[in-house]
């Protein structure tokens, strides 16, 4: 079956597994093995979106398990051109609170063993990241958030962690001092591996709890995550619903050239 094509992808988080109400099902096959789970393409807004759960239907993915470069690859074969990627977060600052969203602006790579570049030689190339999430998309997701009266932080910026353990309080307290707001296991190497296929990326940064370290605040569970996740699923929705119709159909941002002169 030939595949068809989409103009914008969302990637689905911790408790986030459906977004489209009318989509098809389509399996991508791409050069670094299966995505997390079949993509479903739907209609939202007047645009063609791309759905795919990043930890699968069944959250059977731990974060470090994931396939980075499978899921972004099948969104750049589908003709994916900007990704929305929510996900559940950690805070690290007390005026971030559970429920608030964060519009990240960068963020701490603090991973290690992934499958993080699609560019493994014979052609060197290095893409810049000083700048990694796309500033047209993070534009259009702060306004929308206030049309629709959600707290959302403009800025922030999120450390990743391996997982798929929770961070001890001392690393909390660390990450903390450091004055990052955000804390998650699956942001990298996913926006970065958009960059690197000319993708625009925007996270939205949903905060379940408050991480271990912060002062006065219980150590994090799953079960804790999953439960403020599910309260704010219709936030994300309507969030994403706002952004998609508002993104402008011409891309004038830094994304679009990312591999300009990357290459040796």
């Amino acid at each position: 079956m030939a595949l068809p094509t989409a103009e914008i992808g969302v990637f689905g988080g911790s408790g986030f597994y459906s977004l489209l109400e009318e989509a098809e099902e389509y399996r991508v096959d791409t050069p670094f093995g299966a995505p997390s789970s079949p993509v479903m393409i739907g209609q939202l807004g007047g645009r063609t979106v791309a759905f795919l759960p990043r930890h699968g239907k069944d959250h059977q993915l731990p974060p470090h398990m994931i396939n980075y470069r499978a899921n972004v690859w099948a969104m750049k074969q589908l003709g994916v051109t900007r990704i929305i990627g929510p996900n559940a977060c950690g805070s690290l600052q007390q005026d971030v609170r559970p429920g608030d969203f964060v519009i990240c602006d960068q963020f701490v790579d603090r991973t290690w063993g992934r499958k993080d570049t699609f560019y493994d030689g014979p052609t060197t190339t290095h893409v810049s990241s000083a700048d990694p999430y796309c500033s047209v998309m993070r534009q259009v997701a702060i306004d929308s958030a206030a049309m629709l009266g959600i707290t959302a932080h403009p800025t922030g910026t999120v450390v990743v962690i391996q997982g798929p353990r929770f961070s001890t309080r001392s690393e909390s307290k660390w990450f903390a001092s450091q004055g990052w707001e955000v804390i998650n296991m699956t942001q990298y190497p996913e926006c970065y591996l958009a960059r690197e296929l000319e993708i625009c990326y925007c996270n939205i940064s949903l905060i379940t709890d408050h991480d271990a370290g912060a002062e006065g605040s219980e150590p994090v569970t799953n079960d804790e995550v999953v439960r403020v996740f599910n309260e704010n699923n219709e936030k994300v929705r309507a969030l994403i619903h706002a952004m998609v119709p508002a993104l402008p159909d011409q891309r004038a941002c830094e994304c679009a050239s990312a591999l300009t002169g990357a290459a040796f």
